[in-house]
């Protein structure tokens, strides 16, 4: 053992420990004291721990060792320094190692290993690793900091090697995908889910997988409802697509515009623009003609009363021109059951109707004179006799028992009315329709007494005529004539079964692309049928000019047209409760609905055509802009046949007074 005065200064102080111990030992025993100052042998080491250890037991434990000897036990200073002070507490807290208390024991073997108690952290540590006078942590992956304590971020390094998403954890860290992503087995990569491979992800509609996601893809018009797992039809008139009316459809919709305010819809289908003549008619009119067919009721279009202090002759001349068979010119005479007379037309040929005296009698002769060209008429009183004459040439002389004129008051009275007759039709000799589709000129009534006549009707352009006409009824594009038909017959069988039927034959030179054409009306104001031009495809959303036949707003058929070429076209339309057609100038139209939808249609039809319905030429009345494709007025020539019927205009139960019954302006030619 060393010799000095250190060595000597810490025998010293474990005496003092020692003796402090214990109040009635004073001194160590001799033995004790003898091994205690004898010099120590150093012994050797085995494996460094476990020689230190032993050491530490022999020099320490099993005897009270000074700082000298603890140096000799660790070799370095650094835990010298830290054991030996703590190595005295333990001998002040148990006692001396010659005591054998246990719990000194265990104290003083605790003493070397700076790892116990554990100074790291649990979590993050591995090991703890004792040093010389110091300690090490050994921290776990994922752990750093002296104490192992602090978690290192993984993800903060090019995302922690993760392709989507690095979740940082304590101490470790974790991938993860997107939705739509799988993590692949190695933990980091992650791959596209399939999720088209589940039948039920679109349901009845049609799946297409994305990367990272899906779509179920419907037709256009329909969209994907995921509570219904299949596609229903978009609203799209909700978004407000259309400037005026929408009307949606399964899978579409159609924007309508109010064609009897004289709008239709513009080349982008949503909007709506004027309706224009694409033909220029010549509707130039003559201010010395005087218009007949006017007035739509059997009421004159001029009455004029003469008066005179003596009798005078009847003397009317003038010049007519005409296409309608039937009509009359002129009335003159008294009232209903006094002497008059009536030049009328009926086939076309002149027809004088004579009462005198509470008699009778029609007289017709003469040529056919309603071929659209002019004629000079004159009717003249002569010794009892009336003559007629055609262009000069006398076609009727009849024989007259009485006077035209009248005596009232002292003076004589003549009733003249033009275009018409004070009573009606069915009080004439022989029954006509009055309404008389024809115009005059160059007109003298009694010896020239007109210029109240001519100067009414230079004021008014609806009594004057068109300059030039042609055959056929004029349609401005403002009104409409409706007639009272029936489509029921009896079945050619001779039973009790009735059927129906719809023919129609239009011959029309449009002056624009769109107006309705020929339409029955039920008395719900339900357009149970319609053929109608209109420029546009409803279905295609293409602009077209196409004619079309419609129930209810539901296009059956259509077939293309050259509205705007100013040529004559012929439509033709056949229903009944089997078929449908259309044809345009021999041409079949295609159907554009199916079987089944024909079908159904044709039923609705048929049922409208048990009860009464009107029967509309050129436009329709004040309906829901939607009851048909079209609710335009149509405007140009157009001659009708309805059932093997040609329909005439002066005979409809009501017909817009601008429109001409019989005469039709021509195509004014190309400048």
């Amino acid at each position: 053992m060393p010799h000095g005065p250190a060595a000597a200064l810490g025998t010293a102080l474990l005496l003092l420990l020692l003796a402090s111990e214990s109040a009635h030992t004073v001194m160590l025993r001799a033995r004790e004291a003898a091994q205690f100052l004898r010099p120590r042998q150093r012994r050797a080491y085995q494996v460094f721990e476990e020689a230190k250890q032993g050491h530490l037991e022999r020099e320490c434990v099993e005897e009270l060792c000074s700082r000298e000897e603890a140096r000799e036990v660790f070799e370095n200073d650094p835990e010298t320094e830290y054991f030996y002070p703590r190595y005295l507490e333990c001998i002040s807290k148990y006692g001396s190692p010659y005591r054998k208390n246990p719990a000194f024991v265990t104290c003083v073997q605790k003493l070397p290993d700076q790892c116990s108690p554990d100074p790291c952290d649990k979590k993050g540590t591995q090991v703890c690793q004792d040093l010389m006078g110091n300690f090490y942590c050994q921290c776990r992956d994922g752990w750093a900091g002296r104490l192992c304590d602090r978690d290192v971020n993984e993800c903060s390094q090019e995302n922690g090697g993760c392709s989507q998403i690095c979740y940082n954890q304590p101490g470790s860290f974790q991938c993860a995908c997107h939705g739509g992503y799988t993590l692949s087995p190695d933990s980091r990569t992650c791959h596209d889910v399939d999720e088209c491979a589940d039948t039920g992800a679109c349901g009845a509609a049609q799946c297409q997988n994305l990367p990272g996601s899906y779509s179920c893809i419907c037709d256009e018009g329909y969209v994907f409802s995921s509570q219904e797992k299949g596609c229903r039809d978009m609203d799209e008139c909700m978004e407000e697509r259309c400037e005026q009316t929408c009307v949606n459809s399964p899978g579409s919709y159609t924007c309508h515009c109010d064609g009897r305010g004289g709008l239709k819809l513009s080349q982008d289908m949503s909007t709506c623009e004027d309706i224009l003549p694409c033909v220029p008619f010549n509707v130039a009119k003559s201010v010395k003609s005087l218009y007949l067919g006017r007035m739509f009721s059997a009421m004159p279009v001029i009455k004029l009363l003469f008066k005179r202090l003596q009798p005078t002759r009847l003397v009317a001349e003038f010049d007519f021109r005409t296409f309608d068979p039937e009509g009359v010119l002129f009335f003159a005479g008294g009232h209903r059951d006094s002497t008059w007379i009536v030049l009328g037309l009926r086939a076309g040929r002149l027809e004088l109707q004579l009462h005198y005296q509470g008699v009778g009698r029609v007289t017709s002769s003469g040529p056919v004179i309603n071929d659209g060209s002019w004629q000079t008429i004159s009717v003249e009183e002569l010794e009892w006799n009336l003559v007629i004459k055609v262009n000069k040439d006398a076609v009727m002389k009849i024989a007259v028992a009485g006077d035209l004129f009248q005596l009232d008051r002292g003076l004589y009275h003549l009733n003249l009315t033009v275009g018409g007759i004070p009573f009606q039709e069915k009080d004439l000799v022989h029954p006509m329709n009055p309404r008389l589709d024809g115009c005059l000129r160059s007109w003298h009534w009694l010896d020239g007494e007109d210029t109240t006549v001519q100067e009414t009707v230079k004021e008014n352009v609806k009594m004057q005529c068109f300059s030039v006409t042609e055959r056929g009824s004029f349609f401005p594009g403002s009104g409409f004539a409706f007639f009272h038909l029936d489509y029921a017959r009896t079945s050619p069988a001779g039973g009790t079964e009735t059927t129906w039927a719809v023919e129609a034959v239009a011959r029309v030179r449009p002056a624009a692309d769109t107006g309705v054409l020929l339409a029955l009306v039920g008395n719900s104001q339900a357009v149970a049928l319609s053929v109608a031009l209109v420029d546009y495809h409803s279905t295609k959303k293409l602009k077209k000019q196409l004619v079309v036949l419609a129930v209810e707003g539901v296009t059956l058929v259509l077939m293309e047209i050259k509205v705007c070429d100013g040529q004559e076209h012929v439509v033709t339309v056949s229903v009944n409760k089997d078929r449908a057609t259309l044809e345009v100038d021999g041409t079949q139209g295609q159907r554009e609905v199916s079987p089944a939808g024909l079908q159904e249609r044709l039923a609705v039809l048929g049922r409208h055509l048990e009860g009464p319905v009107l029967t509309f030429i050129g436009g329709l009345p004040d309906v829901p802009v939607t009851s048909a494709p079209v609710t335009a007025f149509y405007r140009g020539c157009m001659t009708l046949e309805v059932n093997q019927k040609a329909l005439d205009l002066d005979e409809a139960a009501y017909k817009h007074r601008d429109i001409t019954s019989h005469s039709c302006p021509p195509v004014e030619p190309a400048a």
